[in-house]
C-alpha cells in the first residue's frame, strides 16, 4: 500500500511541532499551583492566585498580569462581582477573605462568593500592637477602634478557593 503525504499535512505537522516546547506533555492531566491560605470567619481556607490586575503584584506573586480585571471594579453605589480581600502588605499575617463557597464545588450555597477579589490594604496604626485577625468582623471592629487603617485599591485578583472552611474541596484537590 502506498502512502502519500500532502504538502498541507507536512505544513500542519511542522506548525504543531513548533508550538510544543521540549517539556510539553499532551497527556498531562493536572497542574500544580502554589497553595495559599486565608482567613474566613475565623477559619482557614486554601486558594490559588492565577491573575492580578496590577503588574508589579502579578510579577511578585508569579501570576498572570491581567489588566482587564480592573474593569470589574463596579460603579459606586452599584453591586459588583467583586468580594473584598484584606491584605497585610508588610506580611504580618495571611489575608482575610470576605466569603468562601460552602461546600466547595457545584453545590456551593453561598451566593455572595466570587473568586474575584478587590484588594484592601490593612496597616496597623501601631505595628507593635498588631495581632492576628481572623475574620472581616474582627478586622472592621479593629478599624472602628482606630487600630488599623484600610486602603481600598483598584487592584483585582482572581483567587479561587480550592478548599473551604468545612474541609470540602474542589475535585482533584488533595
Amino acid at each position: 500500500m502506498k502512502t502519500s503525504i500532502t504538502a498541507a499535512a507536512v505544513l500542519a505537522a511542522a506548525l504543531l511541532a513548533g508550538c510544543a516546547s521540549p517539556g510539553f506533555d499532551a497527556g498531562r492531566t493536572e497542574t500544580v499551583l502554589p497553595l495559599k491560605r486565608a482567613w474566613v470567619d475565623g477559619r482557614t481556607v486554601e486558594y490559588v492566585t492565577t491573575d492580578i490586575s496590577d503588574a508589579a503584584m502579578a510579577k511578585a506573586a508569579g501570576a498572570n498580569y491581567a489588566p482587564r480585571l480592573a474593569g470589574a471594579v463596579g460603579i459606586t453605589g452599584r453591586s459588583s462581582v467583586l468580594e473584598r480581600v484584606y491584605k497585610f502588605p508588610a506580611g504580618e499575617q495571611i489575608s482575610i477573605f470576605q466569603s468562601a463557597p460552602l461546600p466547595a464545588g457545584g453545590a456551593n450555597a453561598v451566593a455572595a462568593y466570587s473568586p474575584l477579589w478587590r484588594l484592601v490594604l490593612v496597616r496597623w496604626q501601631v505595628p507593635a500592637a498588631g495581632r492576628e485577625l481572623k475574620s472581616e468582623e474582627e478586622l472592621l471592629a479593629a478599624q472602628e477602634r482606630g487600630e488599623v487603617m484600610l486602603e481600598q485599591t483598584a487592584i483585582v485578583a482572581n483567587c479561587p478557593i480550592t478548599r473551604t472552611v468545612d474541609g470540602s474541596a474542589l475535585r482533584g484537590v488533595r
